[in-house]
């Protein structure tokens, strides 16, 4: 997923390790009718215990379009946002996340009433009407304010200057911009027109659909053609330098903030157009790459680390030869974005393959073998180190990216190819790909799969490297003789 910090040390590794947990199923019970005392109030989470009021209970959206303006002088947001879903229970009200101020809300056209709970986080809606399950609706929120005087969750995720703003943060971003069903388990289609100043330019997901240019604002709209997390999602506005072609029949567009001196903004965009070269390299492990379009934006804003925003990842400027950490976020197209975690206890999966993926490039490109990275780590990071004592299965919210998360994630996937083989190895990514493509993964289906590709009992490999917060010991069984 994201790259928290861009020189990931030998010791700043850790561990996460897995747990289940019952999250609520988005389908639909059909042919549900329920009287109105049997009518529900959807719940303001959607059952992740590491940020309990994320996403909601009761609703699946399909889609968001965002019509919003920015006012980079005053950082003033605002604009509408449809939210198009469906009912999973009958509801007599449901909750969007976001921070922003409302002036109005309608269902399917008619006004609704709102108000504010959970620290201001949700915003609740009670329609005119009771919402039938498996009935389909669109919601208009229209809002106004200035995003960066909100917090949530210890999180002040609003980066911008007079001149910029990126919508970038993990695992929370959209509620500064758009309301939405805040978690990963709820995918959606995401269009957004965003109007600036003219002169300015706007960067977002997908493809440039247009510009409608008035006499002091341009409008730009961006469209992604598959859906997505909602914290995936973002826009960047301010003076971009953008670049656009075609490597092997896939689009890509990059684009380099001009508030960069012009040596970085040279360095930046060598960087960004090693894109579609490195998405055809992940190409030859992981098969197709699972969008319709590709590219990265450098900001001149310092957010000290990189995201892996679908289709686009942001990167703050780290010079033209950083190739890895665009290894890193391009890897997170397949693992991460395409494959979005089940819950956030999953994330190992997101950013221990990401960065394995950056393991295996540098032992393809002439640098250090995978295996040689592993036991470097295992030789030089001591039994007594805090990196061993993360449980990477399931490392609490305040460690989802401990330095730990990353390399352990890395090595599990290592051991596990020096386990079971190179050959068998890839099989079991290629069939996680295939088997989850679009959807959502959690540790145990991961460990299912391992199981049944290579027919062997694979469980106390993977309690050791991810249920046990001490370093595995040096055996066959744990891939390290």
């Amino acid at each position: 997923m994201t790259t928290r910090t861009f020189h990931r040390p030998l010791l700043a590794v850790a561990l996460c390790g897995a747990m289940t947990v019952a999250l609520p199923s988005l389908t639909a019970s059909a042919g549900s009718s329920r009287t109105a005392d049997e009518r529900v109030d959807g719940s303001s989470g959607i059952g992740d215990p590491y940020w309990p009021l994320d996403g909601n209970g009761g609703i699946d959206v399909a889609s968001y379009t965002i019509s919003n303006r920015y006012a980079l002088a005053t950082k003033r947001l605002s604009g509408r946002t449809s939210v198009r879903l469906t009912a999973t229970d009958d509801l007599t009200s449901f909750s969007l996340d976001f921070l922003l101020r409302v002036s109005k809300v309608t269902v399917d056209g008619a006004s609704a009433t709102f108000d504010r709970t959970d620290g201001g986080h949700e915003l609740r809606i009670a329609p005119a009407e009771p919402l039938a399950a498996g009935t389909e609706h669109t919601v208009v929120v229209r809002y106004a304010d200035h995003p960066a005087k909100y917090s949530y969750a210890g999180e002040r995720n609003w980066l911008a200057s007079k001149r910029e703003v990126v919508t970038m943060n993990e695992p929370h971003m959209a509620p500064w911009w758009f309301p939405s069903n805040d978690h990963p388990l709820d995918k959606a289609i995401v269009d957004v027109r965003i109007q600036v100043p003219n002169g300015r330019e706007v960067i977002s997901n997908g493809k440039l659909v247009g510009r409608k240019v008035r006499k002091a604002s341009t409008t730009w709209h961006w469209r992604a053609d598959e859906p997505m997390v909602p914290y995936l999602a973002f826009f960047a506005a301010g003076d971009f330098t953008i670049a656009r072609g075609r490597h092997q029949g896939l689009p890509w567009l990059v684009a380099v903030s001009q508030r960069l001196s012009k040596g970085d903004q040279r360095a930046s965009m060598r960087l960004m157009k090693k894109t579609p070269a490195i998405v055809a390299g992940l190409e030859k492990d992981l098969g197709d790459y699972p969008f319709s379009v590709v590219g990265g934006i450098t900001t001149g804003l310092n957010p000290g680390f990189a995201l892996e925003n679908q289709t686009r990842p942001t990167y703050p400027a780290v010079g033209g030869s950083y190739t890895s950490l665009v290894v890193h976020e391009l890897a997170h197209q397949w693992f991460g974005d395409d494959i979005a975690v089940q819950g956030w206890r999953d994330i190992w999966l997101n950013e221990g393959f990401a960065t394995f993926m950056e393991w295996r490039w540098t032992e393809t490109h002439r640098g250090r073998s995978a295996a040689r990275i592993l036991r470097s780590y295992y030789d030089n990071v001591p039994s007594t180190s805090d990196f061993w004592r993360v449980t990477v299965a399931d490392p609490g919210a305040t460690k989802v990216f401990d330095g730990a998360i990353y390399g352990r994630g890395a090595m599990t996937l290592q051991a596990l190819r020096n386990r079971v083989g190179d050959a068998t190895f890839w099989k079991i990514v290629r069939t996680w790909i295939r088997e989850q493509r679009g959807g959502n993964g959690s540790t145990e289906e991961f460990e299912e799969l391992a199981g049944r590709v290579t027919g062997q009992d694979l469980g106390s490999f993977f309690t050791a490297w991810l249920r046990t917060p001490s370093k595995p010991a040096m055996t066959a069984d744990n891939g390290l003789s």
